[in-house]
């Protein structure tokens, strides 16, 4: 008989037991390959069933694993959804604060538009705040007598109206006396000679006369200088001929006047009227000469005032005070840049006592680099407003920048204009705190340095004290985007400046003086509007400095500016120069013809 063997293990499955075999096989093949094939099919169906089993249990574990896994995960979604929903939540309030923000910012400025262009105004610049920054009025000060003194009602109308009702009518003022310094030309009215007999036969007699006054002008006239000069020779040749010396002129291959282009210098500059304008004027006398003419004389004149310009910067220079400011203005042809760009016209004034100068200056830029340029190894104290512009040249050694209390105050007064009407709020009460600081002014006007010091010490540092108290606890409560906000933090960030007036006597309050100056500039400017090349830019920034230098020591610019060119051709020194400026200049000196 064959040995028994052991049937060997599977290893499909672990866990399974092979089935044993009977301990005596069959001799017959076929009974024993049946008997294989059961061993084999019970075998292969208890492997299935235990297969089945642990893939139920594998089943079940992962099942287990799998929503054990979802619920953490649930749970970390749900986590982040609260975060991410808060987060939104929050970022939903705060840009609808922003838009709230927004849209009060634009509903100020509507309001402020509308008011600006439409509403009162006690301005006098009213619809030109674009143009230039206007000089405040200021606050709480009494309205200005009027020119004329005014008649009282009568006791009685002779149309019947009762003295309550007089009265509400305006009274009249008494005209003003014409200027004495006006030529008189006296028109004689007498009564005919058949008419000055009394009715008695007596022949009347002169007893008195009744005089009346009009304005008259005698409209411009044109002519021609002729130069007549003499040539004298000897009869006998024995040497060249003599020829009497021309009259020296500003612009010697023109034939302009000296006169001509005093009076073309205060037309354009003074009164504001372009080139074009005067060259109609000249038209209608019969004169043609083309504006581009004109111009080549003032570009020529200018340059030959440029030693007066150069003597008024010195005696700028040598104060320690000096206002700033700026305005735009349009120069077509500059290299490197498009004809609409906008340059600038920087203007400063000071000077000591007495000696009041204004000058103005054209620069492309309106970068830092330009005040460090004009104020070079300048010292003192420099006004101007809160433009970034200054920013460098207050890093200078031995310069120190001061505060306009006019530019924070107007801050206020737009904060102020789109409240409802009749309705007051915060910015009255700066604009009222800021008024007592001008009121001290305007008392202290008459004082002497050390007198408005010491009025400034007792009196305006408490006001400004106050003012600090009331900006501390306003601030955090108001959206900086707002009008009112603005008005805030400029009055934040420029407060040491603005308080550093109170320092000396001689400091200014405010930049009104520099604004003052510029503003004949942009009344002229929007009448011509720009200027053609950078030469005649220059030429009138030269200009401007005269003319206004000169309305700032009271004299009269065309009279000032007729003496000035007369004299400037012989003008060789500098004791020669420094006579021709407006201080040094007598009232008759000028009036002589």
């Amino acid at each position: 008989m064959p040995q028994r063997t052991a049937a060997p293990r599977s290893n499909c499955a672990v866990g399974v037991r092979a089935s044993v075999l009977p301990a005596q096989l069959p001799d017959d093949p076929a009974v024993l390959k049946a008997l294989l094939l059961a061993q084999q099919r019970a075998f292969e169906t208890q492997l299935a069933a235990q297969t089945a089993a642990q893939f139920e249990m594998l089943r079940l574990e992962q099942e287990a694993a799998i929503k054990t896994r979802e619920a953490e995960l649930q749970k970390v979604f749900h986590t982040r959804e609260v975060e991410l929903q808060k987060a939104f939540d929050a970022r939903e309030a705060e840009l609808q604060k922003g838009f709230e923000a927004r849209i009060l910012e634009l509903y100020e400025q509507l309001r402020l538009a509308r008011r600006r262009m439409f509403g009162p105004s006690s301005e006098s610049h009213a619809g030109q705040g674009w143009l230039f920054d206007e000089a405040e009025a200021l606050a709480a000060s009494a309205p200005e007598a009027h020119d004329t003194a005014t008649l009282p009602p009568p006791a009685t109308e002779p149309s019947g109206q009762t003295p309550v009702d007089a009265a509400k009518k305006k009274a009249r003022g008494k005209r003003k006396p014409l200027p004495i310094e006006l030529p008189r030309i006296d028109v004689i009215h007498d009564v005919p000679e058949a008419e000055r007999t009394c009715a008695c036969g007596t022949p009347m007699v002169e007893i008195g006369q009744d005089v009346s006054e009009q304005l008259d002008i005698v409209p411009m006239q044109v002519r021609v200088l002729r130069h007549i000069k003499k040539r004298y020779g000897c009869p006998k040749g024995d040497q060249a001929p003599l020829t009497a010396p021309a009259p020296a002129q500003v612009l010697p291959k023109s034939n302009a006047s000296n006169d001509l282009l005093a009076m073309l210098l205060v037309t354009k500059y003074v009164d504001g009227l372009p080139l074009a304008r005067f060259e109609y004027m000249l038209a209608r006398a019969g004169v043609l000469v083309p504006r581009q003419t004109l111009a080549r004389w003032v570009i020529g004149t200018a340059r030959a005032l440029q030693p007066i310009a150069n003597l008024m910067r010195d005696v700028l220079l040598g104060h320690d005070v000096i206002h700033m400011d700026e305005t735009p203005v349009q120069v077509l042809k500059e290299p490197g840049r498009v004809a609409t760009s906008k340059s600038q016209m920087w203007v400063q004034r000071g000077g000591p006592p007495g000696k009041p100068v204004i000058l103005f200056e054209y620069d492309p830029s309106r970068a830092q680099a330009v005040p460090l340029r004009l104020l070079e190894g300048w010292r003192g104290h420099l006004m101007a407003d809160g433009l970034e512009s200054y920013g460098a040249i207050a890093f200078c050694e031995g310069v120190t920048r001061l505060g306009c209390w006019a530019h924070a105050r107007r801050r206020f007064v737009d904060a102020s204009k789109v409240l409802p009407g009749g309705k007051r709020g915060r910015a009255h009460e700066a604009l009222a705190l800021i008024g007592k600081l001008y009121a001290i002014e305007k008392e202290a006007r008459e004082l002497n340095d050390a007198e408005r010091l010491a009025r400034r010490q007792s009196q305006s540092r408490a006001v400004i004290e106050e003012l600090r108290r009331w900006l501390d606890q306003v601030l955090p409560t108001v959206p900086p985007t707002s009008l009112l906000g603005g008005a805030l933090g400029y009055l934040h960030r420029q407060w040491p400046r603005l308080t550093r007036y109170l320092e000396r006597g001689d400091l200014p309050i405010d930049n009104n003086p520099a604004e003052n100056a510029i503003r004949p500039f942009v009344v002229g400017r929007k009448a011509w509007l720009f200027s053609d090349t950078q030469a005649g830019a220059r030429a009138s920034a030269l200009i401007y400095s005269l003319v206004e230098t000169a309305k700032a020591n009271n004299v009269e610019p065309y009279l000032w500016l007729r003496h000035v060119l007369r004299a400037l051709p012989t003008a060789t020194t500098v004791e020669h120069f420094e006579a021709l400026l407006p201080w040094n200049l007598k009232a008759e000196q000028l009036i002589t013809a």
